[in-house]
């Protein structure tokens, strides 16, 4: 009946789609609904696969495919001797999008730019908490108010970014989407009426495809930007489909209502290998999958209760069950692809009866907790309620009883994320920009609690290298600092890595151009479909 219901409101929803007769149309199958459509203050994929990789730009772009960092709405950039400044030239000519609720009265110009960050970064901004219960989770969890010590305008097509000490991940964490450039008139036009808020559902960017509907839970749907700097897209019309379930989105895409479909379950891929009609391209994940401990909740702030835990979890079960030869063990938070990544951990050793004395030794029995598991497949992990399972049947074996528990997807981080919860956290992470800062800061960091550190863990020697790491550009030195960095995360276990998955990205043969992102992005510019 599921099956059903999802498929028919798919066809009706593509009905209302065919309105552009001849239009190169092509929909795309999602794995939920966004947050909304300001990518400064939502952290998940499918928020930014719905806003900032659509409608906006950023100053610096990565490389379709790649983490190679090159030019985007500032067509060149310097950085000074001593690496405090970094000066931005604005390519000219640059337009926002025309939208039945807006129309731009000029180009972008360095007051856009100024506003995109400082509206992130200054309490007394009036766009700071323009959304109740708003966080900048990127901005303050990456610890951008540290290092910016103010954005200059030279002029109207010159930006000048000075830092109060050098900033080696800076330039690729512009290319990020918390950093994509936003319209200052637009959102003056909305103070002045009042409706701050209209910011996050009618968004206004410069990105190759401009926004003209969202249906909840349904539909979004967008038309190519006339007018993009870098040229029209050769699709008129982009559509997310959204549906949560991993299976449907098989059915639809063979059933041929979508042309491409984000995360298949691993048990399906074989059959969408295997249909003639499909191209399922596929690429090693920098990612990571999974489980934090909330340190600061007994008995959980005792490192031992946690490695008791993490002990007794048999992850090669799970990784032969859920990930079905996509995935590998994690030792570490890093991925192996990635540099500095220190192969010299051992790797966990799954030991039940230890667990049982670790857990006699601290004192610990009886213990009852909740375990939280995704509602949603990520790459990082297909199916986190079948994991929670696993892990609630080995965590029985050693006495511990736990109660699975879940909620919506926005819902889910947003609960997960408070000091109080109680019981440790599913989660998981795709790299953003290629530099394993993005790992060990935006994830661990002491700044990141309350945002994206699910474990609420300060470890000062932690910090101090992953800070230390940031100032130099030597990645010799940089190295040898993660490296370390991460035998202290073995040693005091916030949390139990569980694995690197491998990405497979299912589409019909008719899609042309289309590139996986290492960066788990769904990029839709430059694509094209066949007649």
């Amino acid at each position: 009946m599921k099956l059903m219901t999802t498929l028919l409101a798919a066809s009706a929803m593509l009905a209302l789609a065919a309105g552009a007769a001849q239009a190169k149309q092509l929909v795309f199958c999602s794995e939920a609904s966004p947050a909304h459509f300001d990518p400064g203050p939502t952290t998940g994929g499918n928020d930014f696969d719905a806003s900032s990789r659509t409608i906006y730009n950023r100053l610096v772009e990565f490389e379709k495919g790649g983490t190679a960092i090159e030019p985007g709405l500032a067509e060149s950039w310097s950085t000074s001797e001593d690496g405090k400044e970094i000066t931005f030239k604005l390519r000219p000519g640059v337009k926002f999008h025309t939208t039945s609720y807006f129309t731009p009265t000029r180009d972008l110009n360095a007051d856009d730019v100024i506003f995109s960050f400082e509206r992130q970064w200054k309490e007394d901004n009036a766009w700071f908490a323009y959304l109740d219960g708003l966080t900048w989770d990127y901005f303050q969890g990456m610890d951008m108010p540290r290092y910016i010590k103010e954005i200059v305008k030279v002029d109207d097509l010159t930006v000048k970014f000075v830092l109060n000490e050098p900033n080696a991940p800076m330039i690729a964490n512009l290319a990020m989407d918390f950093a994509s450039i936003v319209s200052k008139e637009y959102a003056d036009q909305l103070a002045a009426s009042g409706d701050l808020a209209a910011f996050s559902t009618q968004p206004v960017g410069t990105g190759p495809f401009v926004f003209a509907d969202y249906q909840l839970d349904t539909v979004i749907r967008y038309q190519a930007f006339p007018d993009y700097w870098a040229g029209k897209q050769p699709i008129d019309d982009l559509i997310f489909a959204i549906t949560t379930d991993p299976s449907v989105r098989a059915q639809r895409l063979l059933a041929g209502e979508c042309d491409i479909m984000a995360y298949p379950a691993p048990a399906d891929i074989a059959q969408l290998q295997g249909n003639e009609n499909l191209v399922v391209q596929e690429q090693e994940g920098l990612n990571i999958g999974y489980m934090s401990y909330n340190t600061t909740e007994p008995p959980f702030d005792n490192v031992n209760v946690r490695k008791a835990l993490s002990m007794a979890v048999d992850k090669a079960a799970i990784i032969e069950a859920v990930y079905q030869g996509a995935g590998q063990d994690a030792k570490n938070l890093i991925p192996p692809t990635m540099w500095s990544y220190n192969n010299n951990i051992p790797a966990d050793t799954y030991d039940p009866e230890a667990a049982k004395k670790l857990l006699e030794e601290a004192g610990v029995t009886g213990l009852t907790t909740d375990l939280w598991a995704m509602p949603v497949s990520r790459p990082y992990n297909p199916n986190a309620q079948r994991v929670a399972e696993l892990i609630q049947a080995d965590w029985a074996a050693i006495g511990v009883t736990a109660n699975i528990v879940s909620y919506e997807w926005t819902e889910y981080r947003e609960r997960g994320k408070q000091p109080d919860r109680k019981g440790p956290f599913q989660i998981g992470w795709t790299g953003d920009n290629g530099d394993p800062d993005n790992f060990f800061a935006t994830l661990f960091s002491c700044s990141a609690i309350g945002v994206s550190n699910y474990s609420s863990w300060c470890n000062q020697e932690f910090e101090d290298l992953i800070q230390k790491a940031k100032t130099t550009a030597d990645q010799a030195e940089r190295t040898a600092l993660y490296e370390k960095a991460q035998e202290v995360f073995k040693a005091e276990e916030p949390a139990l890595t569980l694995a690197h998955s491998k990405v497979f990205m299912p589409m019909n043969k008719r899609v042309i151009n289309y590139k996986m992102d290492p960066l788990g992005i769904h990029r839709f510019d430059g694509v094209d479909v066949t007649e």
